[in-house]
């Protein structure tokens, strides 16, 4: 709180206690009191004044400056109230009591919201839990009476089964810590069982499948890996074109090992590029050659953020796209992340 602030709000206190000491200075004129003692007078009341005023103004000033200081240097403006100490004055005890209200009555309200989310979530997942086992019956119809309708239903059950996957994940990546165990994987293994999981979709678009140095070790969650890789092999046979050739390959640095999954596919308009880690967004391929709903690169993005991973994209148009996931060398950056 500014001086020139305090005093405008006291103007009326001043104006006052000015034509006061101006009446009394006149009153002891008149009864031809010394001008000296006048003069006395009214700088003894004038002192007075200002001593009260300070006394007012130095605790406010106090106050509002450690407020201001708090409220600023603070990420999560709403523990304000636990810093800021009880004021001795009036007007700070009502606004301390204010704050106080205010920031219970948020804290309330977030409680509610997370229960509701909470509940929510926990339908999301059981619902998603339960799909499953039609989807998996029709699947397995499908297998066993092959013909060429069933076909097409089983390539339809599989993209399905694709954004029930995305749902789950998506429920799932607000709680990552509670689902989340840093293991020790070897990326070959693990690439090889994503492709025997892939084997019917990769079959029917005759894809060609190239393993180049994936014999390494690198330390993450074997599931959310898992999903991350089936969601970008997932993009590479949905944009593909004719004789499909999907490449995956490692890269050892001194600080980290990089996976990539290289495609022939119709790759990303430039323009596009920056925005495909956009929740929701589709872009020009999402709308001319698949439906898309522009949760997958999303996920796959704000999943590696979560668990210490880099994860990025490159690509050129009609000629392919490449993704990278970069695994730290130090395994202990993924455990405090």
């Amino acid at each position: 709180m500014k001086l020139t602030t305090f005093l405008k709000n006291k103007i009326w206190f001043l104006i006052f206690h000015l034509l006061l000491i101006a009446f009394i200075s006149l009153l002891l004129s008149i009864f031809h009191v010394n001008f000296y003692v006048i003069l006395f007078i009214a700088m003894l009341i004038l002192i007075t004044d200002i001593v009260i005023l300070m006394i007012e103004y130095i605790p406010k000033r106090n106050f509002y400056s450690k407020l201001d200081k708090v409220l600023e240097n603070l990420d999560k403006k709403y523990y304000i109230h636990e810093l800021i100490e009880k004021p001795n004055f009036e007007e700070g005890i009502i606004l301390h009591d204010v704050i106080y209200q205010a920031v219970k009555s948020m804290n309330d309200e977030i409680a509610k919201y997370k229960i509701s989310q909470n509940e929510y979530k926990e339908y999301i997942e059981t619902w998603i839990h339960e799909i499953k086992t039609p989807i998996f019956c029709i699947d397995l119809i499908c297998e066993n009476t092959k013909n060429q309708v069933t076909k097409s239903i089983s390539d339809e059950i599989s993209k399905i089964n694709n954004f029930v996957e995305q749902a789950l994940y998506y429920a799932r990546s607000t709680a990552l810590e509670k689902d989340y165990v840093i293991r020790r994987l070897n990326l070959e293994e693990t690439i090889k069982k994503l492709i025997k999981s892939q084997a019917k979709q990769l079959i029917r678009c005759k894809a060609d499948m190239k393993l180049e140095n994936l014999d390494k070790i690198v330390f993450c969650d074997t599931k959310w890996l898992d999903f991350i890789l089936g969601q970008v092999l997932s993009n590479s046979i949905k944009y593909k074109k004719d004789n499909l050739i999907i490449t995956f390959s490692a890269i050892e640095n001194n600080n980290n090992l990089e996976l990539l999954l290289s495609d022939n596919g119709i790759g990303i308009p430039e323009k596009d590029i920056q925005k495909v880690f956009d929740k929701g967004f589709t872009g020009e391929n999402g709308r001319k050659y698949a439906k898309s709903t522009g949760i997958g690169l999303y996920l796959c993005k704000n999943l590696c953020t979560k668990m210490g991973l880099g994860f990025a994209i490159s690509s050129q148009l009609d000629i392919g796209t490449t993704v990278k996931i970069i695994f730290p060398k130090d395994k202990t950056i993924l455990f405090e992340s």
